[in-house]
């Protein structure tokens, strides 16, 4: 689990194809290194991947065909950075929302506007995703815990303040690229539910 507070934009090094799986190397740093295992959970641009191999400062992870079919890492490049977060620990402060860093969908970027009297970002989500999003409901986006300002027609903005453009790597993206979208997981309980309930009661009263 994760609390979606990016704790680092680190540099991606290599990415290495092999069929069935991409390999990304990253350079992490000593308080991102602390305790790191093989097999630990780390949230790479909001994805939960496992740490497979540990060299000095340079941390590689293994994202299988459906993963990258899902995310956006399916477009990661050497050199650019990464939003970083270990997996939350017991009785440890949760500034955002829990997350899993299960990608549900990705959202294409429709407007990012940085400005000094503010800044936004509004992408489109695939209608079958869209229904879990609501203002002033929790999002995660590329790992990072956002609150959903405006929701139209399935295009989502969410306002950006100084230190979490300072903290992620939102202010490298531009309009038309991909962004990897987690739905909170009980928003989509509740929707859910109320969905077949409805259908459930519709069906009974229909005449046959």
């Amino acid at each position: 689990m994760y609390t979606g507070i990016v704790q680092a934009v680190r540099p991606l090094l290599d990415v290495t194809t092999y069929p069935g799986h991409n390999q990304f190397t990253i350079d992490l740093t000593p308080e991102l290194l602390d305790e790191l295992k093989i097999g630990a959970s780390v949230s790479v641009e909001g994805t939960c991947l496992s740490v497979t191999e540990i060299n000095g400062t340079q941390v590689r992870f293994d994202a299988m065909t459906a993963t990258l079919e899902r995310t956006n890492l399916r477009n990661f490049k050497a050199g650019q950075g990464v939003n970083i977060e270990r997996s939350a620990k017991m009785n440890a402060e949760v500034g955002g929302h829990l997350m899993a860093g299960h990608i549900a969908t990705t959202a294409e970027i429709v407007e990012l506007s940085i400005k000094e009297t503010g800044a936004f970002i509004k992408f489109r989500m695939p209608a079958e995703w869209g229904k879990y999003v609501f203002p002033r409901g929790f999002i995660g986006v590329n790992g990072c815990s956002l609150t959903v300002a405006d929701v139209e027609n399935n295009v989502i903005t969410i306002n950006l303040i100084p230190e979490t453009l300072r903290q992620t790597t939102f202010a490298s993206y531009k309009a038309g690229e991909l962004l990897n979208i987690e739905v909170d997981h009980q928003t989509m309980v509740l929707v859910d539910v109320v969905e077949r309930t409805i259908k459930s009661t519709l069906a009974r009263e229909m005449p046959r």
